[in-house]
């Protein structure tokens, strides 16, 4: 097929890709893409977000910058009456140089008069160009709406599937802070159980340890006191007066059978059993339970 000439070539540079014709006040998109000020601004409202017709890509907002030598340019070829729409009506079969009013339908191209009756086209289907035009537009109506249609159910959807993801994000945070503050609440009732367990702990141990420290002390005075008399009785045997060493041994016999009490070891123990581990676990979630069945039941 032969090339485009330079006309041809040089007016594609001016066609909006939109309306397929000259730029009307043509803007400029981040991606460098051209389009007609309107008909950008239709294709975003129809579409509901900014995105580029050609390569897709989103814009976070609607920037558009004038194209100044784009419009001058088209605005030249206004003036040359080179309109692509025009120009579309005149073209003409590059073998045959006849003008293209029939459109194969089972080649799919457009053809001349003679070209239909070439051997190439024999039995082939034809019907005129602006008939076959209608006929793809209506059909590419039907998918448009068909598409369209597709899209409001997917946008339907998709806003119900974000409702549900909230719903569940909210549920989540509401059980996380139901389990939070229960786990707050058990953690107080231990601290408040252990501070409870080791109170009982101390008096335990006092009214244990408080009648065993008394008899200590009682057994300690009396080791006391007998290691006086022992020290009195090596220095009565030294005494070398007979008469004094006997008044002295009668006193001695008198004093200590009045002094000396008799005493025994106190012997009392824990009872470790209650603050046994596996008896404060039991407690402990016992009364763990009591308090959350006494504790609200909703969350």
């Amino acid at each position: 097929m032969a090339s485009k000439g330079p006309v041809e070539s040089l007016t594609e540079e001016v066609i909006c890709p939109v309306c397929l014709d000259l730029f009307t006040d043509p803007v400029l998109l981040e991606c460098g893409h051209n389009f007609c000020r309107s008909c950008i601004t239709r294709c975003w409202e129809r579409e509901q977000r900014n995105s580029c017709p050609e390569c897709r890509k989103e814009f976070a907002d609607r920037t558009l910058r004038v194209n100044r030598a784009l419009a001058n340019l088209a605005e030249k070829f206004r003036n040359l009456d080179l309109n692509p729409k025009g120009m579309e009506s005149k073209r003409h079969c590059e073998e045959h140089e006849e003008e293209l009013k029939l459109f194969c339908e089972t080649d799919k191209t457009p053809i001349c008069v003679i070209c239909r009756d070439a051997q190439e086209h024999r039995e082939h289907r034809f019907k005129p160009i602006k008939e076959a035009v209608k006929n793809y537009k209506d059909q590419l109506k039907s998918v448009l709406d068909s598409l369209t249609k597709k899209k409001s159910d997917f946008q339907e959807k998709e806003q119900q599937q974000k409702e549900k993801i909230s719903g569940v994000r909210k549920q989540s945070h509401s059980v996380q802070t139901h389990i939070t503050s229960q786990f707050a609440e058990l953690r107080q009732i231990i601290t408040d159980k252990e501070q409870s367990l080791l109170r009982d702990l101390r008096k335990e141990e006092a009214r244990i340890l408080n009648p065993m420290e008394k008899n200590l002390r009682e057994i300690q005075e009396n080791i006391r006191f007998i290691q006086e008399e022992i020290t009195k009785l090596k220095e009565q045997m030294d005494q070398e007066d007979s008469v004094i060493f006997l008044k002295e041994e009668a006193r001695r016999n008198r004093r200590i059978n009045d002094d000396i009490q008799e005493l025994s070891v106190t012997d009392e123990t824990l009872q470790v059993e209650k603050f046994d581990h596996l008896y404060l676990l039991k407690t402990v979630l016992r009364e763990t339970l009591d308090a959350i069945n006494r504790g609200p039941q909703s969350w």
